[in-house]
């Protein structure tokens, strides 16, 4: 009895130290749960309030880091840039701006040229990073992409100078010729002479300050403000009778032929303009007692018709690697034969914009010796292209508009003027 007394207490007393063993576990448990661990310190849970929506909305490439170098949040952009790879932050001079300001906690801005990443292009990426304090362990970073802002900034820059010293040139020439004809003011053979000069440098002078108003009217102007169905006939007439004058001067044969009534839409005085600087183009370029034609067609395209307007002459051509630049402003293949022509080196700038505002393109094919072909493709009037595409028309780094066709680098037998009707002939 004394025997199963004992069994019973021993069995008891080994219950009661299990409960209390379970009882410490338990409570040793909540206690770990409890206590905030590394990856706890990787949630949202830790910014400070606000900040995680602040951030959602700002242009800028945001990056929270905490005491660790560890990224807290980072924002879509910075992994788009390549800053954030593998939960770290992979710009090394942004991490040492980083701790540098955790450990005296002044703000801090820089510039950098970082490289694209999987584009293989040997141009770098330009960023602006500013590091500051938030919180008493945080750091935040913020990255602002500067590559377009910089290349628009090298392309004015650019203009600006290209512009200088195109004034200068005849601005320089009238200068001096006002001096000359005060100089042999007792000489009229000589002042007729000068006053000659001074008055094709004036001409120049006009005509470069009116390509630069033009330039600037379709870049910035809309389209469809004043859009309208052009008669693409009466676009081909029009840039016959400019050229008039110069083709006639030079025995140059223009002939006009292709499909008749055809309509396109869009600002007609753009589309003149643009149609005009081919073909005088096709002239000032062609030799004499040659032929320019201009012929037009219509050609089904995804999203609708599309109308081709070929500017075809038999000069000098193009040379490959010329063709890729004709259209930037003021490239001359020939700067020389440019400038005897009166030349600007605007004018195929114009057409480019023009194209491209009315969600069209300009393409070129050319081969030295042979001559050129400039044809100008835009949307039909009365199709959903027309409107829409004309509507939505953006220009990209290129100069091409958005969804435009590819060149498909065809010799536009078509459009020779061989293949043209009868030539009108000017006098």
């Amino acid at each position: 009895m004394n025997v199963d007394a004992a069994v019973a207490a021993a069995a008891a007393i080994a219950g009661l130290c299990t409960g209390v063993i379970a009882m410490l576990a338990f409570r040793w448990s909540e206690r770990d749960q409890s206590r905030p661990t590394r990856s706890s310190l990787h949630t949202d849970a830790v910014l400070p309030p606000g900040v995680d929506t602040v951030l959602s909305v700002l242009r800028s490439s945001a990056v929270v880091l905490d005491e660790g170098d560890a990224v807290v949040k980072a924002s879509s952009a910075a992994y788009a840039l390549g800053l954030v790879r593998g939960g770290k932050l992979a710009v090394e001079p942004m991490l040492q701006m980083a701790r540098d300001t955790r450990r005296d906690g002044e703000i801090r801005q820089v510039e950098l040229d970082l490289p694209r990443r999987g584009t293989g292009r040997g141009d770098a990426l330009a960023v602006s990073a500013r590091v500051a304090p938030l919180g008493s362990r945080l750091v935040l970073l913020l990255v602002e992409d500067l590559t377009e802002a910089r290349r628009i900034e090298a392309v004015r820059r650019d203009f600006v100078a290209n512009v200088s010293h195109e004034l200068k040139t005849p601005v320089g020439a009238l200068s001096l010729l006002s001096e000359a004809v005060m100089d042999a003011s007792d000489d009229p053979e000589a002042v007729t002479r000068f006053a000659g000069r001074m008055q094709t440098e004036a001409t120049r002078l006009t005509n470069l300050v009116q390509e630069l108003i033009d330039l600037s009217r379709v870049q910035n102007d809309d389209p469809l403000e004043d859009a309208e169905p052009v008669r693409v006939d009466e676009l081909v007439a029009e840039a016959i009778d400019r050229c008039r004058h110069q083709a006639g001067t030079k025995q140059i044969t223009m002939a006009a032929g292709g499909t008749a009534d055809l309509h396109v839409w869009g600002n007609r005085g753009q589309l003149a303009a643009a149609l005009g600087n081919l073909v005088e183009n096709a002239v000032n370029y062609s030799p004499a007692r040659t032929r320019v034609g201009i012929a037009a067609r219509r050609i089904a395209a995804p999203g609708g018709a599309l109308i081709e307007i070929a500017v075809t002459d038999q000069g000098i051509g193009i040379s490959e690697k010329d063709r890729e630049r004709v259209f930037e402003r003021f490239y001359r293949v020939d700067p020389a034969r440019s400038r005897a022509t009166g030349g600007t080196g605007l004018g195929l700038a114009i057409v480019k914009h023009v194209a491209a505002s009315h969600g069209g393109e300009v393409t070129v094919w050319s081969s030295e010796g042979q001559g050129s072909t400039f044809t100008l493709r835009l949307p039909e009037a009365g199709t959903p292209r027309g409107r829409d595409r004309s509507a939505n028309a953006r220009t990209g780094p290129d100069g091409r508009a958005d969804g435009g066709l590819d060149d498909e680098d065809r010799p536009y037998e078509t459009f020779t003027t061989e293949h043209l009707p009868a030539p009108e002939v000017l006098p």
